[in-house]
């Protein structure tokens, strides 16, 4: 392992029921009221063909690290398909969230206890090096960091707050750097079927279609670099 302490601005935070965080600068709760978990995979995995697309090397980036449920689901999928080597995976974060904070939002997901409590540890470091994980935490304004970012992505998990309360992160110009960061045939995928978004996107260069959402939303955006 090896890393640098991360950002000192982290989240102003309200709880619901004691285990959703929800963010106070931008209303908006971190994941699913429903199950967190199984928007993630409906998502952010079967929005990217995943694990059926993990080969060797595989690598995923993500706008919205929050909690670290996204890198938790991604992980365990990772492992249940026995891909020889690390999951690579380089999350865009401008606020991290205390370490504390995110043990106790993933403590509501016993599904990946073990995974949440094996990195536990390492929560607060820009890095995390495991044999089966690459992770890279870029901290700061996206629209800064990533058109400098000189990796390309596999799949894209787009997991800003809501468009509407979070518009920086939707933006035509990132979107249009998600693409140029994105591999030939790579994918994204978002819970939100935005309007703007799906035209920022197309606009971009991505083939964008709209998708049955999770639980009560009722469509979601997937898109391919072709």
């Amino acid at each position: 392992m090896s890393g640098q302490p991360t950002c000192p601005h982290e989240p102003e935070l309200t709880w619901r029921e004691g285990k959703t965080p929800v963010s106070a600068r931008f209303d908006d709760p971190y994941f699913s009221l429903e199950n967190g978990l199984e928007e993630t995979e409906h998502v952010f995995l079967a929005g990217n063909d995943l694990p059926a697309r993990f080969c060797k090397g595989f690598h995923i980036a993500e706008l919205g690290f929050g909690t670290g449920l996204n890198l938790l689901a991604a992980l365990r999928a990772w492992r249940q398909r026995g891909v020889t080597g690390p999951l690579r995976f380089t999350t865009f974060e401008a606020f991290p969230m205390a370490a504390d904070d995110m043990i106790r939002a993933l403590s509501a997901f016993p599904e990946v206890s073990e995974i949440a409590t094996e990195l536990a540890p390492f929560w607060g470091e820009a890095r995390i090096t495991l044999p089966d994980l690459w992770l890279n935490i870029v901290q700061g304004d996206a629209r800064e960091t990533l058109p400098t970012w000189t990796g390309r992505a596999d799949a894209w998990f787009l997991d800003g707050f809501a468009p509407a309360k979070n518009p920086e992160l939707w933006a035509p110009d990132l979107m249009r750097a998600v693409h140029d960061h994105t591999k030939p045939d790579g994918t994204a995928a978002t819970y939100t079927a935005a309007g703007h978004v799906r035209r920022a996107l197309s606009d971009a260069g991505f083939d964008v279609v709209r998708h049955p959402g999770y639980g009560r939303k009722r469509h979601m955006t997937k898109a391919i670099k072709t």
